[in-house]
């Protein structure tokens, strides 16, 4: 008995359709796992994260393909169905193409970083939001057309708000700008210590629009980035080392022969420390204090950084101190010391 014409198609679609299921998961199981073992093999990763990649959205893709090409083959016309599977395949496509941006994106890196451009990894991070923003417009701008949404009457709508629109995009405009300013001046990078902004801490991100610094306080602070390229920006980290001033005062008990002793060995001492920068060390007996004889102090450590600072400033005090007390010294602190004259006595007739 031979079937109707109608079921028949029905039952090729139906069958079209499982041929599709089974090469999805079945052939395909096979290709990817084949493909998985070729690529354990090469020395590199981008292989790997390729087929990860790909994986899925080829998986999705052929069910919807498969889903079509039965719907035709049944001559089931429903425009709507028909529109939404072609707009879900335009979403698998550019879905494979948003995700390999970030497979890409340490050769993205490595090309970058070819040019010895400082804030190489924040341009990449730049590059790649941008690739990944083109990439949504055009694939929104496929699904309109397949809904045949006229893109430039869209548009064109759009006009009675431009001005409204505009006004409130001012300051995004002015923070995107900012943040190319800050790529192009190299202010600073990720891990500069900086102060700017009215902030000051840790940089931690820098996007196109605002840039977030930890301060010490160990707060996330958000900050436009036209505020950080409007102002001034001092970045500590670029310095490269951190002043140490300051001054020891000694008793006037300390003799002549002890004062020049002090400065010669807190002199050598700080020469022969690997920490201080050896380009700028002053250590002179300078001044007579109303309490002390003084000895200035002025000299760099050779690094920036606050806690290793703090920890180089602290063995640099406790050698003075051992060096004032082996020679005999004492430090001073403020005092006064009053003199009463003997009264003249009083004669009496």
């Amino acid at each position: 008995m031979e079937l109707p014409f109608d079921n028949y198609q029905l039952a090729v679609a139906f069958g079209v359709l499982l041929l599709f299921l089974i090469f999805r998961n079945i052939i395909l199981k096979i290709i990817f796992k084949l493909a998985r073992k070729l690529a354990d093999k090469t020395e590199t990763k981008l292989d790997d994260e390729i087929i990860d990649t790909i994986e899925n959205p080829i998986k999705n893709a052929i069910l919807v393909i498969g889903i079509y090409v039965s719907l035709h083959i049944a001559q089931i016309h429903i425009e709507f169905v028909y529109t939404l599977l072609k707009t879900l395949i335009i979403i698998i496509m550019f879905w494979i193409f948003y995700n390999a941006i970030g497979v890409f994106k340490q050769s993205i890196l490595a090309t970058v970083q070819r040019s010895n451009f400082e804030l190489a990894t924040e341009i990449s991070e730049l590059l790649i939001k941008v690739f990944r923003f083109f990439i949504v417009a055009i694939g929104a701008v496929a699904i309109l057309e397949q809904w045949d949404i006229n893109i430039s009457t869209f548009v064109a709508s759009l006009g009675i708000g431009g001005l409204a629109f505009a006004l409130a995009a001012k300051d995004t405009v002015a923070n995107f700008f900012g943040g190319v300013m800050i790529f192009a001046d190299r202010s600073f990078r990720i891990g500069d210590w900086i102060k700017g902004g009215g902030v000051e801490g840790i940089v931690e991100e820098i996007n196109i629009r605002s840039t977030k610094i930890r301060t010490f306080e160990k707060s996330l602070i958000t900050v436009p980035n036209a505020s950080l390229a409007n102002g001034p920006i001092e970045n500590f980290s670029r310095r490269g080392i951190r002043r140490i001033s300051m001054r020891i005062g000694l008793t006037y008990s300390t003799s002549v022969e002890q004062i020049e002793t002090i400065v010669e060995q807190i002199r050598q001492m700080l020469q022969n420390r690997d920490d201080i920068d050896q380009q700028t060390i002053f250590i002179y007996f300078d001044e007579f204090a109303d309490s002390s004889l003084s000895i200035f102090c002025y000299f760099f450590t050779n690094t920036s950084v606050w806690g290793d600072y703090l920890s180089i400033r602290e063995k640099v005090n406790l050698e003075i101190i051992k060096i004032v007390e082996a020679n005999g010294g004492s430090f001073a602190f403020p005092s006064q010391s009053i003199y009463f004259e003997n009264e003249l006595p009083i004669k009496k007739d």
